[in-house]
């Protein structure tokens, strides 16, 4: 552990597997106490709970449907009863799952963007009602690379909502900037490894990024991990592209 985050209380969403695993597994390592949370996944959760705390270093997790604005409430209810504070959110829970737009119900669309819209909204203003207490807060939206190519396609409805997500990063920048609070996003290319039974196949899975592999999740948690230190107070409203130079803003 390198302790730079020591005493501050971070809470991951969709936190049991791939990115949300390693960022909750890198801020855990920098000696925050982490709240991990999942929807369905109790399994799952509590396995990333015995990994943080073999590194010495303390978790919670919170079952709660981030779409569910009571069920935030209560997962908000349940961090300030154990800790009393939150210094740092990372909103990473999404569904990525593939449709034609044509064939795209009113359901489908209004799922994915409650999940990533809505429970950032949900999430965020939590959060930012317990920072603004304490005069210091990190907030790290994870969206993606997919609106910003053109190799992926039947993704109308992700790519709207992580576009939604990244307009919210540089509003609630500025809303808070003078409160000691940043507010980023981060946005990943392509990340190897399984991916969930939603997500489909990955489009044009030969293409290797420029800089010669496929990236991991840990190269995802880094950046996190490096916008929530200290040292990064001067950074905010910034979308930072984690993607091995596949896509160049």
């Amino acid at each position: 552990m390198n302790g730079q985050l020591e005493g501050k209380v971070a809470l991951v969403t969709g936190a049991v597997r791939r990115n949300g695993r390693a960022i909750a597994l890198a801020l855990a390592r920098e000696g925050a106490a982490v709240v991990i949370n999942a929807r369905n996944s109790q399994d799952e959760a509590n396995s990333v709970r015995g990994e943080i705390e073999s590194l010495g270093a303390t978790a919670l997790v919170c079952m709660a449907d981030i779409t569910d604005e009571n069920a935030v409430e209560r997962m908000f209810g349940e961090i300030v009863a154990r800790f009393g504070r939150l210094d740092i959110l990372v909103n990473n829970a999404a569904d990525r799952s593939q449709m034609p737009f044509t064939e795209l119900t009113a359901a489908q669309w209004r799922h994915i963007v409650s999940i990533i819209l809505d429970g950032a909204f949900f999430c965020s203003r939590g959060a930012l009602r317990l920072m603004i207490k304490t005069g210091w807060g990190r907030i790290v939206n994870i969206t993606g690379d997919g609106h910003h190519m053109a190799t992926y396609v039947n993704r109308a409805h992700t790519a709207a909502a992580k576009a939604g997500l990244e307009g919210l990063t540089r509003s609630l920048a500025i809303e808070f900037a003078t409160r000691g609070i940043t507010v980023n996003a981060v946005s990943p290319g392509r990340i190897g490894g399984e991916r969930s039974k939603t997500s489909g196949s990955a489009p044009h899975a030969d293409l290797v990024p420029p800089i010669g592999r496929t990236g991991v999740p840990e190269d995802v948690a880094e950046a996190v991990r490096f916008i929530c230190l200290p040292g990064s107070s001067f950074i905010t409203g910034q979308t930072f592209h984690v993607n091995g130079g596949q896509f160049l803003p």
